[in-house]
């Protein structure tokens, strides 16, 4: 039996930043793959810009197993440096992807309020898949005491594992955005999920 505990990401501190990466970039391999399809390069690309008060990580067994992100207002998650990406990724691709990470993973959530969470980069290592680390992570997430309100935005709606698992902790759709070109990109739509709790 695996022993899951869960704690913020500033709490396990710098250490363990390597392997939080990993487990991200792990668990967002399809979706990076612009940046890079070596997880090594990628996890180079990006360990210096995770906002480590911001990631909730499961530990199995004392390991990074899984990881999200909760946020509130106008915290971001991550905060590239142009110089660092062009270092891993090359002068011109590094610079793109400076510019693609802004605007496609910085900003807040538009219905931002004090004790509205929003929930993201949710993902579990492939060696901890089907062992209910997510779901702990989400629980642990659940029941904090300063939110009352949750939501998940831009889930691909062919992700049916987390899609299941959303809607089993009680989420609700709340929004559907569809996508263009959506054969090219292998799903039509990206599907936001709330939560409020009474």
């Amino acid at each position: 039996m695996t022993h899951i505990t869960v704690r913020r990401g500033d709490e396990l501190g710098e250490p363990y930043r390597r392997r939080i990466t990993e487990v991200l970039v792990g668990g967002f391999a399809e979706d990076f793959a612009y940046f890079s399809r070596d997880p090594r390069q990628l996890a180079d690309a990006f360990e210096h810009m995770l906002l480590l008060d911001v990631f909730v990580v499961a530990l199995a067994d004392g390991e990074p197993a899984g990881v999200a992100t909760v946020t509130t207002g106008a915290q971001e998650c991550f905060a590239p440096r142009a110089r660092e990406l062009r270092r891993h990724l090359g002068g011109v691709h590094g610079t793109i992807s400076y510019q693609v990470i802004r605007s496609q993973f910085l900003g807040g959530y538009d219905g931002a309020r004090d004790g509205l969470a929003e929930i993201g980069f949710v993902a579990t290592a492939p060696a901890y898949q089907g062992r209910g680390v997510a779901t702990a992570l989400l629980r642990h997430v659940l029941a904090l005491p300063e939110y009352d309100e949750y939501v998940l935005r831009d889930i691909k709606d062919t992700n049916a594992p987390a899609l299941g698992l959303y809607r089993k902790l009680g989420f609700t759709e709340v929004a559907r955005r569809p996508v263009r070109f959506a054969k090219r990109a292998g799903f039509s739509a990206y599907v936001s999920l709330g939560l409020h709790q009474v």
